[in-house]
């Protein structure tokens, strides 16, 4: 396969994909004759600042080192979050790029998503080499206490979960239907935050703590942007950064610490299998992604990889939310089960909803009559084309992250689906990347990590004194 000049040799290419060009593979191969050395800079929150160094290649390849440094960039942005990227080093290719992160250009999406999170204008600056901005990252201790009386919330979009825990063991769990997507009264959400609370403090003589894993991206513990408040109007946004707070205060005065769903996902895992460093990805409605490094510690970066490109390939199916190609949420999500299911010979009824759908395909492999289904054979290269693609894309993970332990979650990795997808993923690291797999574990979850749990890794987010 030959890309923009580069040429790459995969031995394991996608069954039911034959176009996909993995993101990570390529930027090894291009960067192995690049020499000209660029630095990025990309600030967020508190004048926190992750510095990349790169190289591009010389100009004849101008195409590819357009292709590289968009790409490049917009990894780094949706992986550590930032409103303002300042790079030097080749100013004449930044040029160009910068001319797309602007209101109304083709990362427009990018753009506003990072404005509404930082609540400020975006930047995008070009500068000389002395000019760069230092590094200014540290990362910080999160969860791991289990002593005293805790709740454990768990603020998913079509249920939540709540967990009371004392000194480590749950004592009552509780999983409530709700619909905070639909809904544009902040009040909603705010109730059933509360009613979750209160029913969980009434199991337990007191409250020492309280920790809540939520979708989204948050400063502190106020939700910046998050699908769970979706239909909530800007306008009303100071209601929504504060909810967790004023939910808190409905249970006494008492310590709570409010943490993205992947990071706690990433910690349950620590927690469970006594490891790090783990990256947690959870192929559900989108790609949900999470990190401790070695120490068990969080960065403070966004990691959310739904959005951060996988794929090379600019007729790829495009994400219904961002508009871009070939970003994480098509291929490791139930859209990417629907997306291959014509490639496999699955009709899929258009009525039924997106998690539906999912449920045909799986069902092809759990069901009743599921060895002698004549679509066995079209589900199952679903999963291994997806299994397929998580392998090559570890390979980008893995330039940015330190990656030892991957765990894998969601629905879509539930059943015999996700036995063939890590499967498949950890044969074709072993066939074609015999150097990462040896330095890292994919995995799906044990019983140990399922009784740890979301919402038990949750209520361990707060550090409290007990009496």
């Amino acid at each position: 396969m030959n890309y923009l000049g580069i040429d790459l040799n995969m031995k394991n290419i996608p069954v039911l994909d034959q176009e996909f060009i993995p993101m990570g593979p390529w930027m090894i191969e291009y960067e192995k004759e690049a020499s000209r050395p660029i630095g990025i800079a990309i600030e967020r929150e508190d004048g926190k600042v992750s510095v990349f160094e790169t190289k591009l290649r010389d100009k004849s390849f101008e195409e590819a080192n357009l292709r590289y440094l968009e790409r490049y960039i917009k990894f780094c942005l949706w992986s550590v979050g930032g409103w303002k990227v300042t790079i030097c080093g080749c100013d004449e290719e930044a040029a160009k790029v910068r001319e797309d992160y602007v209101l109304g250009g083709p990362r427009d999406f990018d753009v506003n998503f990072m404005m509404n999170t930082y609540e400020r204008p975006f930047e995008f600056e070009i500068c000389d080499a002395a000019d760069l901005p230092a590094a200014n990252d540290s990362d910080k201790s999160v969860g791991g206490h289990l002593e005293g009386c805790r709740i454990g919330f768990d603020a998913g979009g079509s249920d939540r979960k709540v967990s009371a825990v004392i000194d480590g063991e749950t004592i009552y769990s509780e999983e409530v239907v709700w619909h905070p997507k639909l809904s544009e009264d902040i009040s909603y959400q705010y109730d059933g935050i509360v009613d979750s609370f209160k029913t969980a403090a009434s199991k337990m003589p007191r409250v020492d703590g309280i920790g809540v894993s939520t979708a989204g991206v948050l400063i502190g513990n106020a939700p910046m942007v998050s699908s769970i408040f979706l239909k909530i109007s800007r306008d009303n946004w100071d209601e929504v950064k504060t909810v967790y707070d004023r939910a808190a205060r409905e249970i006494g005065d008492v310590p709570i610490v409010v943490a993205n769903d992947g990071d706690v996902t990433a910690l349950a895992g620590a927690m469970s299998m006594d490891v790090a460093p783990v990256m947690g990805i959870a192929m559900g409605t989108s790609e949900a992604g999470g990190y401790v490094n070695a120490d068990r510690n969080v960065l403070g970066w966004f990691n959310e990889l739904a959005f951060a490109p996988v794929d090379l390939n600019q007729e790829s199916m495009a994400d219904p939310w961002s508009g871009d190609n070939g970003v994480g949420a098509t291929y490791f999500s139930q859209d990417s089960v629907i997306k291959l299911a014509p490639a496999a010979d699955i009709e899929l009824d258009e009525a039924l909803a997106p998690a539906e759908k999912l449920k045909v395909v799986q069902n092809i492999l759990d069901g009743a009559d599921a060895e002698n289904h004549p679509k066995r054979e079209g589900a199952e290269a679903i999963f291994r084309t997806i299994g397929c693609y998580l392998a090559h894309t570890l390979v980008l993970y893995g330039l940015f992250y330190d990656l030892k332990y991957v765990l894998i979650l969601g629905r879509v990795a539930s059943g015999r689906g996700g036995e063939i997808l890590v499967g498949e993923c950890n044969r074709v690291l072993a066939d074609e990347y015999p150097e990462l797999n040896s330095k890292i574990t994919v995995m799906l979850p044990d019983e140990k990590m399922r009784r740890v749990g979301q919402s038990v890794a949750a209520a361990s987010l707060p550090e409290v004194v007990t009496p």
